[in-house]
């Protein structure tokens, strides 16, 4: 790797310029995008109220404004920060405090408007180029050209760009597990020097300081998300087959901090514990709807759009052009990677993809739920890494013909990146919006009406997708919310009633009551509109009166 140590000006122009419209990115229309059904949830956690709470005082038969959803998403002064907390413990302890706490400190401060909440994603997404040059300098130890390369791909990802603009934990989660995994690479390279090196060397930072490094991030990482034990694990599996299965002193000193890192996490594991047991006694197994999707569909697209996506349907020619080219890409560079680096280096990358993603690959026999795709991140992470080396190497290689064909493959894959983040950065909504996806669109129709009035129950998904409606919607709309699915007692003065996403059941139930029928105005894979009507009948004997009237 001799010849990648010095970057020549081109590229560092190059690195300079795509990290620059990656921040831009990253802050440009952060409240344009819909504000999705699990971002309102994030938003009803930080406020500190219980969906109980929610369902008493707004699904309650009673006509409400969009105003009354407000208050339950963000900081407030009737709840605190231990209703937070505590909320989630009793609520939704699969998703640790970490991200929950710090984002109603930032909303405290800031406000809880959309631009606030996810403006704290996109200052957190500037910590990973930092977190990745040094990753990549443990791994390769190259100064700049791969580091600078890997921050030039990460800054122009468009499934990096999702994260960084959605309110949620997991760019915080992929920031995390950056420090862990750097600083486990780096005390394991202070472990294998000599004594005497170690001693020689200046500014080399103590061992004991490393070590307590990846302990601290590893509990951090925790408290972020869940699924970081199987970083960890794959950590374990590096750590133990790079000293070829032996109990060194290395791994006897990584499982020690190891140890302290699970021990922090300790009140937090028991409680999801409790709950999970909970779940298994508890006779009401309920679940939301879930949307399966095949895996191997599923991992093409995925694995493409950590470079390219522009929101296309599989069966779209673009796609069906770019998709198998960066999709050999990868491929390749992991084949690289494998035969010009050593064992500690491609056995790390591929642990870091493969063991992350495998739990979540091997449960899909029936297909992977949608709703799985950001614990992919580790794997997006590694993949990226090993395009940029793939790419760092081979723009330096000997042959001209070939250095010329992996320029060309990289300006390829930048102007995919950068045509994707701005498309991506001017949608309204975008694939990652799941159940929300159709929002925007149900809203227009909403609001192009007169007196509209629309009428739901908290049933499955609906509950999410109102208070993300309630974003969208004009002042003039009115809500009726239910529980339980009862019969709505809906007012005079409202020229258009929608159902929204009503059972089949329910809705023929409110049509006998009201002597109405119902035409469908909208409907998706996730949900459907439906608008009240007169009756054929009832509408055909209005227009026979009406024309009696008149020729008397």
């Amino acid at each position: 790797m001799r010849h990648l140590k010095f970057a020549p000006s081109w590229l560092r122009f190059l690195i300079i310029f795509l990290l620059a419209m990656g921040i831009l990115f990253r802050f440009f229309n952060l409240d344009g995008k819909v504000y999705w059904y699990d971002e309102t949830y994030t938003s009803l956690r930080i406020s500190g109220y219980r969906i109980t709470e929610v369902k008493q005082q707004i699904f309650n038969n009673s006509v409400i404004t969009g105003e009354s959803f407000a208050h339950f998403q963000g900081a407030n002064q009737q709840k605190s920060l231990n209703d937070t907390i505590m909320t989630l413990a009793k609520e939704d302890p699969y998703h640790p405090p970490l991200y929950y706490i710090i984002a109603r400190l930032w909303m405290e401060i800031f406000g809880n408007s959309v631009t606030a909440i996810r403006s704290l994603s996109s200052y957190i997404s500037l910590l990973v180029f930092p977190c990745v040059y040094w990753l990549c300098r443990e791994l390769f130890n190259v100064p700049l050209s791969v580091p600078g390369v890997a921050i030039a791909l990460m800054a122009i990802s468009p499934i990096q760009l999702v994260y960084a603009q959605e309110a949620q934990e997991y760019i915080l989660w992929l920031v995390t597990i950056l420090l862990s995994s750097a600083s486990l690479l780096r005390a394991m390279r202070l472990e294998s020097q000599d004594k005497d090196e170690l001693a020689n060397e200046q500014k080399q930072p103590d061992l004991f300081a490393i070590w307590s490094i990846y302990a601290v991030t590893l509990a951090i990482s925790l408290y972020t998300c869940i699924w970081s034990a199987f970083v960890a694990l794959a950590h374990v599996i590096y750590v133990t087959s790079a000293a070829k299965f032996k109990f060194t002193e290395t791994v006897r000193t990584y499982l020690l901090v190891s140890l302290v890192g699970f021990l922090a996490f300790m009140p937090w594991i028991t409680i999801v514990i409790g709950d999970f047991f909970q779940f298994l006694l508890s006779a009401d197994k309920t679940k939301n709807q879930s949307f399966l999707m095949p895996i191997f569909p599923f991992l093409q697209m995925q694995l493409s759009r950590i470079f390219f996506d522009i929101d296309l349907s599989p069966a779209n020619p673009l796609n069906s052009l770019i998709t198998p080219i960066l999709l050999i890409i990868i491929g390749y560079s992991i084949c690289f990677l494998c035969l010009t680096t050593n064992y500690k280096v491609w056995f790390f990358l591929i642990t870091f993809i493969v063991v992350p993603a495998l739990p979540l690959i091997l449960s899909s026999a029936g297909g992977i739920q949608l709703s799985t795709e950001p614990y992919f991140m580790p794997s997006y992470l590694g993949i990226q890494v090993t395009v940029a080396y793939l790419l760092a190497t081979q723009i330096y290689n000997e042959s001209v013909s070939r250095r010329s064909i992996w320029q060309i493959i990289m300006t390829l894959v930048i102007v995919c990146g950068l045509i994707s983040c701005k498309v991506s950065s001017q949608a309204e909504t975008w694939w990652n919006k799941g159940v929300s996806y159709g929002n925007p669109q149900v809203a227009r129709i909403i609001n192009q009406t007169s007196s509209p009035l629309l009428v739901s129950d908290a049933l499955g998904n609906n509950y999410g997708n109102i208070f993300s409606l309630s974003y969208l919607l004009e002042t003039k709309v009115r809500f009726l919310l239910v529980n339980n699915q009862k019969i709505p007692i809906i007012p005079d003065g409202f020229a258009n009633v929608f159902l929204f996403n009503p059972s089949d059941p329910w809705r023929e139930t409110i049509e006998k009551k009201y002597n109405l029928k119902t035409d469908i105005v909208y409907s998706d894979q996730y949900y459907s509109v439906w608008k009240l009507v007169k009756s054929p009948n009832l509408r055909q004997r209005n227009i026979s009166i009406n024309k009696l009237v008149s020729s008397l």
